[in-house]
């Protein structure tokens, strides 16, 4: 009989950002506390970019994904997140500017495709076997389910 579990989702902004107060992250000791505490639980998905502090994360986790999505799809995305925030239709972290919109387009988007990538390749490398490049968040479904049949049997 296979194991049910009830997988939970976190997004690594709830890690970083107190949303009860505009501009305000954590404390470093918080963020990695709430780390902690879901990485040792049984079943979890964290979805994030904050890569440099996440190594509690890369040890126990089964699977880890890097997705190289395209540049002009994240450029598509950074605006229209931009949009919805300003008009009130999303969630923000802090107050969106357009100078905070130039950032995420030509600082963030284009370092991450130079720099970030190579950095998270590296901190990942020990962890390289559960370690899987997708291009989108079909290819991640797919691999989770492959997953979970192929280990359904093994409880």
């Amino acid at each position: 009989m296979s194991k049910k579990y009830e997988i939970k989702y976190y997004e690594t902004d709830n890690f970083v950002w107190d949303r009860t107060l505009e501009n305000t992250r954590y404390p470093v000791e918080v963020r990695d506390a709430k780390l902690n505490e879901i990485v040792t639980t049984e079943a979890w998905i964290i979805e994030g970019i904050h890569h440099k502090w996440g190594i509690e994360s890369f040890k126990q986790a089964d699977l880890m994904f890097l997705i190289k999505s395209n540049k002009y799809v994240r450029d598509f995305r950074i605006i229209k997140r931009f949009v919805r925030t300003r008009v009130g239709l999303e969630q923000w972290n802090y107050k969106q500017s357009f100078k905070n919109l130039y950032e995420m387009l030509f600082i963030w988007n284009k370092g991450f495709d130079k720099d970030s990538i190579q950095e998270i390749m590296e901190l990942t490398e020990e962890y390289s076997e559960k370690r899987i490049i997708v291009k989108d968040n079909k290819e991640i479904m797919k691999y989770i389910q492959d997953y979970l049949n192929a280990n359904s049997g093994r409880q």
